[in-house]
């Protein structure tokens, strides 16, 4: 069984400090400079704290269910002195990243057993689903796997060329139509490939649609449909790629996108060009969906399995 998950590398933790550095300088620096130090807990400390959560885009709703909980805790005298304080928001922070993630569609008898492992990936155009596919194609090799590259985006030639070349830097082979095509049918002609070929997993790429698109929604429905008809259960997973630096946008785009096509899962790209990263926060709480990687920076490797207590630890220490 294909996992997509395992275990954190030794160097995540230093990566993903590089990666969210303008965040850890927004959030971290005000944080300590509020509790650091002995300084009582009261309530003009709580309302400062409460603004540094803000500030980082961690959600209006998130921050105040955590200032709820430090508030009564306080109150209970349960927590005593600013250290105190500190190890229990970040508590309450991995807590939240690490709540039991939505089912996998791949999770059932049938499909756990069923081959090729079918994953679609989408996102609107610019998010970085293209270099997404290339890095976790990369990845799946590394593990063993061997994988097929499906160019269902046939809106734009420039799609299934970037996507080609995405498949030569990952060694893997690319199933694709003229532009214009009709991607269900680009679909077919990938899985019954991967079928023939025994390949473990396909990752399909869709194009980069506007979560407003309804008739663009539709086909992906019927991209789903086609791959259930030839492999059970398929698409196994379905990851959405967000970019950080959208902020509380991108949660309108994810709950599109999950009512249309039921998404298993994020991939967040750009976590280093915003001081925004606690958006990670505000989509684990708000749409109880499970972040699944965190693309690092440019490279073929430049992509982690996400790790609820390191990110924070990123954030903070």
């Amino acid at each position: 069984m294909i996992t997509l998950f395992g275990k954190p590398e030794e160097t995540v933790l230093e990566r993903l400090k590089n990666s969210v550095a303008k965040t850890r300088t927004e959030l971290s620096a005000r944080v300590e400079q509020l509790l650091t130090g002995d300084r009582p807990v009261d309530p003009a400390l709580l309302a400062q704290l409460e603004a540094a959560l803000l500030s980082a885009d961690i959600g209006v709703g998130t921050t105040k269910e955590v200032l709820a909980s430090l508030r009564r805790q306080v109150t209970e005298q349960k927590l005593v002195g600013s250290a105190a304080l500190k190890l229990e928001l970040k508590n309450q922070l991995v807590a939240i990243l690490a709540a039991a993630p939505v089912p996998r569609n791949g999770d059932s008898p049938a499909a756990v057993a069923a081959a090729p492992r079918v994953i679609f990936v989408v996102g609107v155009n610019g998010t970085g689903k293209t270099t997404t596919i290339g890095k976790l194609a990369n990845r799946l090799r590394a593990e063993g796997r061997s994988v097929m590259l499906c160019a269902a985006d046939t809106f734009r030639a420039a799609a299934i060329e970037q996507l080609e070349v995405w498949a030569k830097r990952s060694g893997v082979e690319l199933i694709k139509q003229k532009a214009g095509s009709d991607p269900a049918a680009v679909v077919f002609d990938g899985l019954t490939a991967a079928r023939a070929k025994n390949v473990d997993a396909v990752i399909v790429d869709t194009a980069g649609r506007l979560h407003t698109k309804s008739n663009l929604m539709a086909e992906l429905e019927k991209m789903k449909r086609t791959a259930a008809k030839l492999v059970p259960g398929a698409p196994h997973d379905v990851l959405l790629v967000m970019d950080a630096t959208t902020g509380q946008n991108g949660l309108a785009q994810a709950r599109e996108f999950t009512g249309h096509v039921g998404v298993t899962g994020i991939v967040l790209t750009k976590l280093d060009g915003t001081a925004k990263g606690g958006i990670v926060i505000a989509i684990s709480r708000e749409l109880g969906l499970p972040i699944r990687f965190v693309g690092t920076g440019e490279q073929m490797d430049d992509l982690v399995p996400f790790d609820a207590k390191t990110y924070v630890n990123s954030l903070f220490d």
